[in-house]
């Protein structure tokens, strides 16, 4: 899904399979969307067969929708998450190495001789 960062995939699988009932203004406001946007990423998730969207029937608003992940969604859930992690595990160690250097830095600024 090029629309998504994968960073942003992971994020709305798990909001969704976390809050079933939340509706397409907070996925939004929680993702850093806009609210179109929301709606083209939902639509196309739905798409790919990833969530499926039924009625929420214990609301009285009829128009409040639950969106669900399907087996497939799960797995790419899985998938999605794993990759993150991996991600940002490599960002993690870069990050760690940046720091040492620039401590090691530090420290022969504070010692010159």
């Amino acid at each position: 899904m090029p629309v998504l960062s994968e960073e942003h995939r992971y994020k709305l699988l798990k909001l969704l399979h976390e809050n079933p009932e939340i509706n397409q203004r907070e996925i939004a406001s929680a993702l850093g969307l806009s609210l179109g946007k929301a709606n083209f990423c939902l639509k196309a998730l739905i798409e790919k067969g990833w969530v499926k969207m039924g009625n929420f029937s214990r609301s009285s608003n009829k128009k409040a929708y639950v969106y669900l992940l399907t087996l497939r969604g799960i797995e790419e859930k899985a998938s999605v998450t794993r990759e993150f992690l991996e991600r940002k595990q490599s960002e993690y160690e870069a990050l760690k190495e940046e720091i040492e250097e620039l401590m090691d830095e530090a420290r022969s600024l504070d010692n010159p001789l």
